[in-house]
Parts: C-alpha cells; sequence; structure tokens
C-alpha cells in the first residue's frame, strides 16, 4: 500500500495543484475572483504559497472549478510508532522485529530457549551487536567462552566463529544488532574494560 504524504508535503503540493487546476479549466484568476469572490491577489498569494491555505478559501475555489477538494489536498499520513510484532521461530529461537526499515542494521528481540546451550559455532558476513535483557547468555567467540548477564552488552565481527544461546535452567532474551557494519570486535562485560582485535 503506498504511503500517504505528510501534513507538510499535503500543505506544499496546494499551490501547484491549485495553479494546474486552474489551467485545465483555462479559468483566469480575475474570472475566479469573480465566481469566488476572493480577490484576486488572495488568490496569486495562494497559488504561489505566500499565503496559507484554509478550508474558507479552498472550499469556494473547489466548488468554482468544479473539482473534489481531495484533489488539492491529498489525505496527511497519521505516524503510528508502533512496530508490527511479527514473531518468527527458528531452531526454537523466537524473533521478534524492532525495526521498521528494511535496510541496515536490523534489530531484534530474540529469546532463546533454556535447552539451547549446545555450542554450534559459524561464521557468516556482518556485524552483531547483543544486549542481554533477561536471563544468562553463554557466548562462544573463536576460541573464547563466556558468561553474560542482564545489562552486559557484546559486539563482534560474524566473520569470527560464534555461537550464543541460553546458559542455565531459564530462557534467555536478548536485543539484537545485525548489519554489515564493523570489522572489530568489542567486548564488555561487567566492569572490564573492552578489548579489541582485528
Amino acid at each position: 500500500m503506498d504511503e500517504q504524504p505528510s501534513v507538510d508535503a499535503v500543505i506544499e503540493q496546494i499551490a501547484p495543484r491549485l495553479r494546474r487546476a486552474r489551467g485545465k479549466k483555462g479559468i483566469s484568476l480575475a474570472d475566479l475572483a469573480r465566481a469566488t469572490g476572493i480577490s484576486t491577489s488572495t488568490l496569486s498569494r495562494l497559488e504561489s504559497a505566500q499565503r496559507k491555505p484554509s478550508l474558507e478559501l479552498l472550499l469556494p475555489i473547489t466548488a468554482a472549478l468544479g473539482v473534489p477538494l481531495d484533489e488539492i489536498v491529498a489525505a496527511p499520513r497519521i505516524l503510528d510508532p508502533r512496530v508490527p510484532q511479527r514473531a518468527t521461530g527458528r531452531d526454537g529461537r523466537v524473533l521478534v522485529p524492532l525495526s521498521r526499515q528494511q535496510g541496515e542494521p536490523r534489530a531484534y528481540k530474540m529469546t532463546i530457549p533454556w535447552h539451547d546451550g549446545q555450542p554450534h559455532l559459524r561464521t557468516h558476513a556482518g556485524h552483531e551487536w547483543l544486549y542481554v535483557l533477561r536471563g544468562r547468555l553463554r557466548v562462544r567467540l573463536g576460541d573464547r567462552d563466556f558468561l553474560m548477564g542482564a545489562g552486559e552488552a557484546a559486539e563482534f565481527d560474524c566473520r569470527t566463529p560464534h555461537w550464543f544461546g541460553a546458559a542455565g535452567r531459564g530462557d534467555v532474551e536478548v536485543l539484537s544488532l545485525f548489519g554489515k557494519q564493523g570489522e572489530r570486535i568489542h567486548l564488555r562485560t561487567g566492569d572490564t574494560e573492552p578489548t579489541h582485535r582485528p
């Protein structure tokens, strides 16, 4: 479905639409002024966007031109900040998208079941940032193996062999940002300083 324009875009389009509609009908500003009772100077300012349009002006103009109001004024888009919560599952993990855009980075909330604790390292293009919301997360990066708790974050290049899963008897919830950006591993757990690897 096509997106409707914003309020500002609607207002910007009124002046050129008025000019086009009057031109198509072959009506002069003077003729339109006589038909509507609106002064020629006001009509001219409306068509050059020097006068803010109002319903009191637009209704008689569209009636005189014989065009529907919505041909001059498109409905503005009502912004809804909510992101559709369409969860998907894979290998027992539940992914909920947190961003609308199709580009990168992509944001997800991930729930990993407690029984998903067997490492299977993999590599692929991209860069990932993880933030633990709840539970304990076990992370393998190359030959490193460590645990993360709620409030801890890790960032790594996905070309490094990696895996993460639940640690302990409960599910773990993680925020994940995935994209193609980034070339170094940055790791922060607890109060430790980040470590860097090329």
